[in-house]
């Protein structure tokens, strides 16, 4: 029998099926073009069809419940692209508490600064007052609004712990005035301060001058050791 590249296609099928001839080589497969690789790795309808209806069944939830917490990052972002905002300045305790790993002392302290007039600029502000991990506040990020109400302060250089630090130290870096590094030094020695709101309680401060600490100051727990008397000055000479 001649070569079979004369036979038609169904012929040639059942002769390579019995083995009367041998079978022809596959073809090489092309090389997929830049634009049919884009095609695979873009998103698939269904993926965007399934987030879609996350969404929606997110809305629908946030409305029957409007105190629902969020699960997790993902439902954060998709209740920011439904619109929904958190105002950190006037933001309430059923707000604060939408928020996935936000904890009922975490709102009471900023519930309690909040209620003395202290603001905060922005999440460096909120990280460094709460002291969690700059990633659950990257996760929370999609909801905040700071909208500082007033004139902002200046950012200031950290730290000092309230709690340990000497009397001294006091006066010159936070720029307290005498009478209040005095009545701090007095309410520490009945109790260390808890935090930046017990300070501001005790101590009856002005919001601008607690909003000026926030980052600057720490509250280490735990006995105050007594605080060694200053040698005195010798005379000046003449």
């Amino acid at each position: 029998m001649a070569k079979g590249h004369w036979l038609d296609p169904l012929a040639r099928s059942l002769l390579e099926a019995t083995g009367q001839i041998p079978r022809a080589p596959d073809p090489p497969k092309a090389k997929p073009t830049k634009a049919e690789s884009s095609k695979h790795e873009a998103p698939q309808p269904q993926a965007r069809a399934d987030e879609s209806v996350e969404r929606e069944l997110l809305a629908l939830k946030l409305a029957q419940n409007p105190g629902l917490r969020l699960a997790n990052a993902q439902q954060v972002l998709q209740a920011a692209a439904l619109g929904w905002r958190l105002d950190v300045n006037r933001a309430t305790a059923a707000d604060w508490l939408r928020l996935p790993g936000c904890t009922p002392t975490q709102v009471d302290l900023l519930l309690r600064l909040q209620s003395g007039g202290v603001q905060l600029s922005g999440p460096e502000d909120l990280q460094k007052l709460l002291g969690v991990e700059a990633g659950l506040i990257r996760s929370w990020t999609p909801l905040l609004e700071f909208r500082w109400y007033g004139d902002a302060p200046a950012t200031q250089p950290p730290t000092l712990d309230l709690n340990r630090c000497r009397a001294e130290q006091l006066q010159g870096p936070l720029d307290l005035e005498e009478s209040r590094c005095r009545r701090l030094l007095q309410e520490r020695s009945r109790a260390p301060f808890r935090d930046l709101a017990d300070l501001q309680q005790r101590l009856q401060l002005p919001a601008e001058l607690v909003e000026g600490l926030i980052g600057r100051v720490s509250f280490g727990q735990g006995p105050i050791g007594p605080e060694l008397p200053r040698p005195p000055r010798p005379p000046a000479s003449r």
